[in-house]
């Protein structure tokens, strides 16, 4: 009987040292960071950015896989499929809650299947406007929403994305009905808005910033609660008259669902450190974002909170699939 109690305390005792020989030894191969996106994006910029610093302080190489397609389906595929070993790691844009909350029937479920990792990043939408257009403000763009209900057309980058959300939310806030039309992606966005084949549009702040400098387009608010550093003249939407009304972009990195916790806070504890470093917050500030590390409790509240809001927003809209 006594063998019995030692053979399983034993048994206890090796798990546990298996467990942390596990977290220990990690990494001990090439880590995969998934994107959703192509190349050029801002969750492929800040996944580069972690993997050229996770190669430099692991020895390991940190490779990059951009898997664009099926609105972020494939891509979070391969990452609830992978083993939950800390080698396969996703790094994406808060679109991740607008597929849940719109998608009914997704492979995997958003919340269970992934490990929230940590916040990356922030940033802010625009509400721009052609130089000739006749909306100079928000408040003038909801006056002349609320005489033509349901006239005027705003572009965002596809049904269920982060500028969609935003732009409905603020409808919502605003107690106004424009037309959302939809695209593949901001330049589009930016192409109709400066023809003037559209009304307005909605889109990351990222790579708007150029043609608002140039003068090809004019920015008349950002989303975000405060003013955004790299277009510290323009208002925010609070201020402009909405002061109920902030919506905030963000980047996030998440892991296969059943993560070790050993691994799970030593994976946050090196994204942290990396996005303190000063060259790192410079080029992600030079970006139009700003780093915003959290833990991963944050994080996976904060999923979960968005895609409530957002299956609100979007199932009074009809798009609930």
């Amino acid at each position: 009987m006594h063998m019995r109690v030692l053979g399983i305390l034993l048994s206890g005792c090796c798990a546990v040292s298996a467990h942390a020989q596990t977290a220990g030894q990690f990494p001990n191969r090439p880590i995969r960071i998934v994107v959703p996106f192509s190349a050029g994006s801002g969750s492929d910029f800040l996944a580069r950015l972690i993997a050229e610093k996770m190669t430099q302080k692991w020895s390991q190489q940190v490779v990059v896989d951009n898997r664009p397609s099926a609105a972020g389906i494939v891509a979070g595929e391969i990452v609830t499929g992978a083993t939950p070993d800390g080698h396969t790691l996703m790094v994406t844009s808060s679109g991740i809650a607008g597929s849940a909350a719109m998608h009914s029937k997704l492979p995997f479920d958003t919340v269970r299947d992934f490990a929230a990792v940590t916040k990356v990043a922030t940033g802010s939408n625009v509400f721009i406007v052609a130089p000739n257009s006749p909306i100079k403000s928000i408040k003038h763009l909801i006056d002349l929403a609320k005489k033509t209900p349901g006239k005027l057309t705003y572009g965002h980058s596809g049904v269920g994305s982060g500028t969609h959300y935003a732009s409905e939310l603020f409808n919502s806030v605003a107690g106004i009905k424009t037309v959302h039309v939809p695209y593949k992606g901001a330049p589009a966005v930016f192409t109709d808005t400066i023809s003037s084949r559209l009304d307005y549009g909605v889109t990351p702040i990222g790579p708007t910033v150029p043609l608002v400098k140039s003068g090809r387009l004019v920015a008349i608010a950002v989303s975000t609660a405060k003013r955004s550093h790299v277009l510290p003249d323009v208002p925010t939407v609070a201020e402009s008259g909405l002061p109920a009304y902030a919506y905030e972009g963000w980047f996030g990195m998440f892991a296969p669902g059943k993560l070790p916790p050993a691994l799970l806070q030593q994976i946050n504890a090196e994204v942290t450190r990396i996005l303190k470093l000063p060259d790192v917050r410079e080029r992600i500030m030079a970006a139009a974002m700003e780093p915003d590390p959290t833990t991963p409790e944050v994080l996976h509240k904060m999923l979960v909170s968005e895609i409530a809001t957002r299956r609100k927003i979007f199932g009074s809209l009809g798009l609930l699939q």
